[in-house]
């Protein structure tokens, strides 16, 4: 399997990422104003489409550069409780933080 670009695969928040210069994210929500900048030094993976580095479990001297576009809150998500013959239904909804970011540079150090 060949690719024809750079990408890294990112950990933060818990998840992970797998990124391009130019990508736009949904990630869980980070305390930042809409255009400003940060850098996340948790890199799992970069590849440049001829070589591929896998870290243990980061790698070193690799960091990827986002830019916040806005914030936001996710879709939806519907919780329904009900115990059959009791008469007990609860219905509530959750909508959670998030943060839409775009990809500005991949880093080597």
């Amino acid at each position: 399997m060949t690719f024809k670009s750079m990408f890294a695969v990112i950990k933060t928040g818990g998840l992970q990422y797998c990124v391009k210069p130019g990508d736009v994210i949904k990630m869980n929500k980070v305390e930042l104003e809409p255009d400003s900048s940060f850098e996340v030094s948790d890199v799992l993976m970069f590849s440049d489409g001829k070589d591929t580095k896998v870290g243990t479990p980061i790698l070193s001297g690799f960091s990827v550069k986002l830019q916040v576009m806005r914030q936001m809150r996710n879709e939806k998500v519907i919780i329904f409780k009900k115990h059959r013959r009791h008469n007990y239904r609860r219905k509530r909804g959750h909508r959670q933080p998030m943060t839409l970011v775009k990809v500005t540079d991949i880093v080597i150090k």
